[in-house]
């Protein structure tokens, strides 16, 4: 037996060991972005490799506030993925009410189109996104980077609620109509707070993904005061610039909302995403 139990022992010593080497290369990177954040000086090569080896400031996060459009940088950004989600939430939600409910000529190969459209990589269509946008005076607005990110969240997700509103017994409908309401009333008072769960999901998805996008607001964006968080951040480690401290700090700033809102949502998210309705 003693050989077996040192065999079973040094089992567990290499898993330990291979789960902490694991775990220390996962764990520094954002380590040292946080102790950059609180360190003195301004490039990233006369940065101690210890984290916090430097001492801390606050520095940085003061020349944020003074002397950078971080405020406006924030305000873009929130109401872009603000508008985003709602947006997602209310044409997907709506979209998928009708191929789930209803028939109608060419309902199949609309549903194979959507599906189709997201084999190909968003960055493909880029040209036509922007002549798109230059028609109709989207360039350079906040309203057209919406328009982009609606345009690329409507497909899939309408497929992710189609498949969860075929679950809901379609007797629920079928008493409302009864009862005097339309179609747009089932679906607004009977079909939305069934669907909860899964289009509490959808919203949260559809606002983390423009939050800290890069090419698109690149793209759409020129004005100084239009910028996202993404932009602003960005110039600070350009070719011309090596602030990256300011960047760590910007960083910082960006990621304490999303973690505190992560954790306060995070029961609601599981049993968005576990819950069951009622079938048939």
């Amino acid at each position: 037996m003693q050989p077996k139990t040192t065999k079973v022992n040094i089992y567990t010593i290499i898993v330990l060991l291979f789960l902490t080497v694991s775990s220390l290369l996962v764990l520094y990177p954002l380590v040292y972005v946080v102790s950059a954040a609180f360190s003195p000086g301004n490039s990233i090569a006369s940065l101690n490799i210890i984290p916090f080896g430097d001492g801390t400031t606050f520095k940085h996060f003061d020349h944020l506030f003074k002397n950078t459009n971080y405020l406006i940088w924030f305000r873009n950004t929130f109401v872009i993925a603000a508008a985003t989600s709602i947006c997602t939430v209310f044409i997907a939600s709506l979209s998928a009410y009708v191929f789930s409910r209803f028939r109608f000529t060419l309902k199949k190969p609309m549903m194979m189109a959507m599906l189709i459209l997201q084999i190909f990589p968003s960055f493909v269509g880029m040209v036509a996104i922007y002549v798109l946008l230059l028609r109709i005076g989207g360039l350079d607005t906040l309203w057209g980077l919406v328009l982009v990110y609606l345009a690329g969240n409507t497909p899939y997700n309408t497929w992710m609620v189609k498949s969860y509103l075929d679950t809901i017994p379609r007797s629920l409908d079928e008493a409302a109509i009864i009862d005097g309401a339309s179609h747009f009333t089932t679906y607004l008072r009977i079909i939305l707070p069934v669907a909860k769960p899964i289009l509490i999901f959808l919203a949260i998805a559809s606002f983390t993904a423009p939050w800290m996008d890069f090419i698109f607001p690149k793209l759409v964006l020129r004005s100084a005061h239009k910028q996202t968080l993404a932009l602003g951040l960005f110039s600070f480690v350009t070719d011309k610039k090596n602030e990256f401290t300011n960047f760590a700090a910007g960083s910082l700033l960006v990621a304490l909302p999303f973690i505190l809102f992560f954790l306060a949502s995070q029961k609601l998210l599981i049993e968005s995403l576990g819950f069951s309705t009622v079938k048939e």
